[in-house]
């Protein structure tokens, strides 16, 4: 497994940790709400009732974006390379090492730091469609496209 593979695979997981606990989380909600029961209180019942249908809302919203995070993964494969940076490239650069897929931030890996970000970030666009030799200007910082995988 190349180093690009092995990338690719620590973010297939990190995002399927994150499912598997907010799938879990989100069945904690929703046996709250079915357990939830009409108390004499009548106003509390409700207040309670609606806090815990926000937060299923809320949970649903982040598995939404999880699940997306985890379809945008499945469709790259990480045994192509390219000569344009696009989602699924590993770029080496002279200053950072980028990850294009998903927003996760750093990633240690075989003694390297690689930053897992999306197309659509502000690196992700000013890299989009590079290649090798190219120079890029990020915050101040000027970097050299060093290697596209």
């Amino acid at each position: 497994m190349n180093f690009k593979q092995k990338i690719y695979a620590e973010c297939l997981k990190s995002v399927n940790e994150r499912l598997s606990i907010c799938e879990k989380s989100m069945a904690l909600i929703q046996e709250s709400l079915s357990s939830e029961t009409k108390s004499s209180a009548g106003d509390k019942h409700e207040t309670g009732r609606a806090m815990i249908q926000l937060e299923r809302e809320q949970m649903g919203n982040q598995l939404k974006s999880i699940e997306n995070e985890r379809s945008i993964l499945l469709k790259i494969n990480p045994e192509l390379n390219s000569k344009l940076i696009g989602v699924g490239s590993l770029v080496k650069t002279s200053g950072f090492t980028y990850f294009i897929a998903i927003s996760s931030g750093k990633v240690h890996l075989d003694e390297k730091d690689v930053y897992c970000i999306s197309i659509q970030s502000p690196m992700g666009q000013i890299l989009n469609g590079k290649r090798v030799g190219d120079k890029v200007k990020f915050r101040e910082q000027e970097m050299q496209i060093l290697e596209i995988e």
